[in-house]
């Protein structure tokens, strides 16, 4: 790799281990909570599984690891980070920016989606990536998904995303904020995912000052969900909850479920260039319904 492609690769890793140590630290916090049927005796820890990805050429494609937690507090969270190069099929070639006549990428990034045991605590999807084909962009964002929306957790996920675009571009949390709305709407619902945040693409890269400028960006979005989310878990985990509560998260998991499979970016993105099937597909709820 090259030193951007190395610098970015570098930093998803450093923000999955970082991410990795806070989500550990809130389910040792809450042991002593009151658990579902089936969970973990202890507090949850990650597991982490690597993998390989082999290109269409048949050469090796890069990969990734796997990073999944079923505990108390999370009951599920992944943070999975790759890194995966090769050519893209004809086809989806025509539908990438700059792959048009040279299919050949370079993609790295990191996804995470945390799924709650306690329907107080909001569900929530974090991604940011670097790639790579005769263009190069950022892009990513992230969005808070209550099953019992809080005004006061929204609140402050938005405001702590907002000073976060304020500080390297006025107008990012306007535009970014407004493109959140516009792609997690689920057409045949008729409604939104969740309650909003940030979503960003194809923040290209002409030149080296582009790319630092970006790149900059792109870590400072990953520092305000460290800023935004936990503080909210902390807040929320302990709360008392209902079944008719638990079954309005389970409801509402379906719709997130739908999304995910239907209309997703990252998961057509991974299915179509041959990525860990699981890896992709770990933003699924471990239980949800649709009666």
């Amino acid at each position: 790799m090259d030193e951007k492609k190395a610098a970015a690769a570098g930093w998803f890793e450093a923000l999955r281990d970082r991410i990795t140590q806070t989500f550990e630290a809130i389910e040792d916090e809450g042991a002593a909570l009151p658990a579902l049927p089936g969970a973990p005796a202890a507090p949850g820890r990650f597991e982490r599984r690597a993998w390989t990805r082999t290109d269409v050429s048949g050469a090796p494609g890069g990969g990734g690891v796997m990073a999944i937690m079923k505990g108390r507090v999370f009951e599920k969270v992944g943070v999975n980070v790759s890194t995966v190069h090769g050519s893209f099929p004809p086809d989806f070639a025509r539908s990438i920016p700059g792959a048009e006549t040279d299919p050949r990428f370079f993609a790295t990034g990191i996804s995470l989606v945390a799924h709650m045991a306690n329907p107080k605590v909001p569900a929530v999807h974090m991604n940011t990536r670097y790639l790579e084909t005769t263009r190069s962009w950022f892009g990513g964002g992230a969005d808070l998904n209550p099953a019992l929306p809080n005004g006061q957790d929204t609140a402050h996920f938005h405001a702590t995303l907002k000073a976060a675009c304020d500080a390297h571009d006025p107008a990012y949390w306007p535009r970014f904020s407004a493109w959140c709305e516009e792609y997690f709407r689920i057409p045949h619902r008729n409604r939104n995912r969740g309650v909003g945040g940030i979503f960003y693409d194809y923040l290209e890269n002409p030149d080296d000052a582009a790319f630092e400028r970006h790149f900059a960006f792109t870590r400072a979005v990953g520092e305000a969900f460290l800023a935004a989310f936990p503080p909210i878990v902390r807040r929320r985990m302990g709360e008392p909850w209902t079944a008719e509560e638990r079954l309005t998260l389970l409801r509402y998991r379906g719709l997130y479920a739908e999304f995910n499979l239907v209309y997703d970016r990252g998961t057509i993105f991974g299915l179509k260039t041959g990525g860990n099937t699981e890896a992709i597909l770990m933003s699924l709820p471990p239980e949800a319904r649709w009666d």
